[in-house]
């Protein structure tokens, strides 16, 4: 029988023109300089060592070393020998140690996470780690084993199909093996034992079974699970077993009534997720898999998009235990690479091989914003065409997918290659209003109502150190966060098409080119920080759209000193009724749905409580004699406010012309170009990627610059500096 070893400890790692260190796995080399800002963290290549006694194996055997993620690219040396390069930092590979075995050894492998041609991803609004960053493990088996290299396998693979009419589900289970005779397979979960052997034929075996009153993987309240196991039997006798875990489901999409499970309407709502953390990178271990999890649960959501590549099996196995429905993709993210196909081929191979098993998954995603730096050409449409074809070839029972960046025209030939399309939107937050999220998918609905269409990612940058009273966009506070989301829960709720919603992001992430909302190297549109434990206000306001679990929260917990007479009190419940009470004494009582306002009058330091039935939140409030600055990013509030109260000459442009119009005119194009290559410039590497977008263009040329200038932010532009700005745009008269 095979046994596993975890291989984690006693490993020595080196970069180049540093001394050897001793290291513990799971590793990363980037964990502080990935997520400190400045887009300068080290990319290179870097060595890990170890050296171990020859384990111990059955006569014949044979020994694997499997990686269960090292980034991007690696060659394991073992000996002197070369046994293995893998391309793709996010799926397991394995590599036969045997042949290279001596009494005592010394495994070399070399890392690299610098920046190349041809293995994905290249250009992305996040850090590439590097490092054996999972689980490394020695797998002993006998001479005759289940299959263990090609693509990572599992060795089994299990296809249930689920007739709800008849209540059963007939279940297809393969194996591929090096030797045997014949498979024994044995599910569990059902009344008693399911039994049946079948013969190996070129290495491949192949049985059927029927499951009568068939128990489905049925959404959050039933996420039930069987378990098969194959066992190798050469001659009467079983020399291996492999074993996996599958759920029974039926789901369809429909373009007009969204997402169906097992029959039934089951609207997906719900998050995307990066594997990161502050101070350990993407180094996790289960425990923090689990942490991650427990505030899904928490939250309420349905779904997840697992972006933007493969994660962990670890996080699969929580997903499928808790019914979560994923959105599993590759790295094909942003710049689409000439030399990159059969890397984005071979990274889609390992990802549907290796999780095929997962009830989890119910759509495989072929690329995300891939023409936010690149053009819609022949052979990027090749490519997507080619993903496309072997997601069928591999796996007839899942859709594809795509997730589209914005500024995509609604009639590119991109976008019906997958069966399914989903668009990320931020208007609102880095273009337009928040209205035009709602008007986008009205028209692409209205113009294609036979696609399926869904929601992607949007989300607004919050810092929690950050308030306002008169929150608005470009200041990065809570409060405004939570206007977005408001606006955009609403949205989302009156447009019931959409096959499925993912907020970006469940957690802040590290993305070492930005620099902005006071935090450098962070992406903070989170509803949780990168601490993955305070939860921003508008965490609370999905977990009271989404959530049985009865709560109250008062929000701007944070925002003690308010500098009014008269303060907005927001209550996020799901109760449908919250009374609130200032000092001890009964205030109000509101009955609403998910959000609460109340206008409460302050003169000293308040204690605020809201209260449902039994449930109960406090905070303080406190009124202040100036606007505490410590709640300010940089000069906002008087970017936002300062062009209310100006005088503009009529007849000569200001700020509040039409960015189009300004870049039109000869006197005016000069001053705006400037400061829009200023602003371009602090959006990092995606920012340089989406100059000469046309669609892009066309929608900013749509906004007053004033609007434009007001998303640039305060660090990027100074109150002072539009000013000016729109100073010497009034000495530009306009033609008659």
């Amino acid at each position: 029988m095979r046994e596993y070893t975890l291989f984690n400890d006693n490993w020595f790692f080196k970069r180049p023109g540093e001394a050897t260190t001793p290291v513990s796995l799971p590793h990363t080399w980037n964990a502080v300089d990935g997520q400190d800002g400045g887009n300068d963290y080290w990319r290179g290549s870097a060595l890990y060592t170890k050296k171990f006694a020859k384990p111990a194996l059955p006569e014949g055997g044979r020994c694997f070393i499997e990686f269960a993620g090292a980034a991007m690219t690696a060659d394991v040396v073992l000996n002197g020998k070369k046994l293995a390069h893998h391309e793709g930092g996010y799926s397991t590979f394995r590599a036969d140690l045997t042949d290279a075995l001596a009494e005592e050894n010394c495994i070399e492998v070399t890392v690299d996470n610098s920046a190349n041609d041809r293995v994905y991803p290249q250009m992305a609004d996040f850090t590439f780690y590097g490092g054996i960053y999972r689980d490394v493990k020695l797998v002993a088996v006998p001479a005759e084993h289940f299959e263990l290299v090609k693509d990572g396998s599992t060795g089994i693979k299990v296809t249930p199909v689920v007739d709800l009419a008849k209540k059963e589900a007939v279940v297809t289970i393969e194996t591929w093996q090096n030797g045997g005779n014949e498979v024994r397979f044995e599910i569990a979960g059902h009344d008693g034992p399911v039994t049946g052997f079948a013969k190996v034929k070129d290495g491949h075996a192949s049985i059927e079974f029927c499951l009568s009153d068939v128990h489905l993987w049925d959404g959050l309240e039933d996420p039930y699970l069987y378990s098969v196991k194959a066992s190798l039997v050469k001659d009467g006798e079983v020399v291996d077993e492999v074993c996996t875990r599958f759920g029974c489901r039926e789901f369809h999409v429909d373009p007009e009534k969204g997402f169906f499970l097992n029959g039934r309407s089951y609207p997906l709502r719900g998050v995307s997720r990066h594997q990161d953390r502050i101070g350990l990178g993407n180094a996790l271990t289960l425990k923090e898999h689990r942490e991650d999890m427990e505030i899904v649960k928490e939250l309420g959501a349905n779904t997840l998009r697992l972006a933007h590549y493969q994660h962990a099996q670890e996080f699969y196995d929580l997903c499928d235990e808790n019914c979560i429905i994923v959105w599993a993709e590759i790295p094909y993210i942003t710049k689409h690479m000439s030399g990159g196909k059969q890397n984005a081929l071979d990274q889609m191979r390992e990802l549907i091989t290796q999780c095929y098993n997962h009830p989890s998954i119910v759509c495989w995603g072929l690329s995300n914003e891939i023409t936010a730096s690149s053009q819609v050409t022949e052979e990027l449409l090749a490519d997507h065409k080619a993903l496309n074809d072997l997601c069928h070839e591999m796996d007839p029972t899942r859709p594809t997918v795509m997730a589209h960046a914005f500024m995509l025209e609604k009639d590119s030939p991109l976008i019906p290659i997958a069966d399914m399309a989903s668009y990320n939107l931020y208007f609102g937050w880095y273009l337009g209003e928040l209205e035009q999220n709602d008007e986008f998918f009205d028209e692409y609905h209205a113009m294609y109502p036979d696609r399926v269409i869904g929601f992607s990612e949007y989300g607004a940058d919050a810092n929690a150190a950050f308030h306002s009273s008169k929150p608005d966009q470009g200041d990065y506070t809570e409060e405004y966060q939570c206007v977005y989301h408001e606006h955009i829960l609403k949205c989302i709720e009156k447009r019931p098409f959409l096959w499925a919603t993912h907020v970006w992001n469940l957690f802040d992430f590290a993305a070492d080119g930005r620099d902005e909302g006071g935090k450098k190297g962070e992406n903070q549109k989170g509803l949780v920080e990168f601490d993955h434990k305070t939860r921003k206000d508008a965490f609370y306001l999905y977990k009271a759209a989404w959530s049985k679990e009865k709560f109250v929260r008062l929000c701007g917990r944070r925002y003690v000193d308010r500098a009014e007479d008269v303060t907005e009190i927001k209550v996020y419940s799901n109760c449908g009724s919250v009374t609130l009470f200032v000092d001890g004494r009964e205030f109000e009582t509101e009955n609403a749905d998910k959000v609460f306002i109340f206008r409460v009058p302050i003169s000293g330091e308040h204690k605020i409580e809201a209260v449902a039935g039994e449930l109960r939140d406090e905070m303080v409030v406190r009124r202040a004699a100036e606007p505490n600055k410590a709640y300010i990013f940089g000069d906002a509030g008087n970017v936002v406010n300062w062009f209310d109260k100006e005088d503009l000459k009529a007849g000569y442009f200001s700020i509040k012309d039409k960015f189009g119009e300004l870049m039109s005119h000869p006197g005016t194009a000069p001053i705006v170009g400037r400061i829009m290559a200023r602003a371009s410039a602090s959006r990092g590497e995606v920012a340089e990627g989406t100059k000469g977008n046309k669609a892009l263009q066309q929608m900013m040329a749509s906004m007053t610059f004033e609007s434009l200038l007001k998303k640039a932010g305060a660090n990027v532009i100074s109150a002072d500096q539009i000013k000016a700005i729109n100073d010497a745009l009034q000495q530009v008269k306009k033609e008659n």
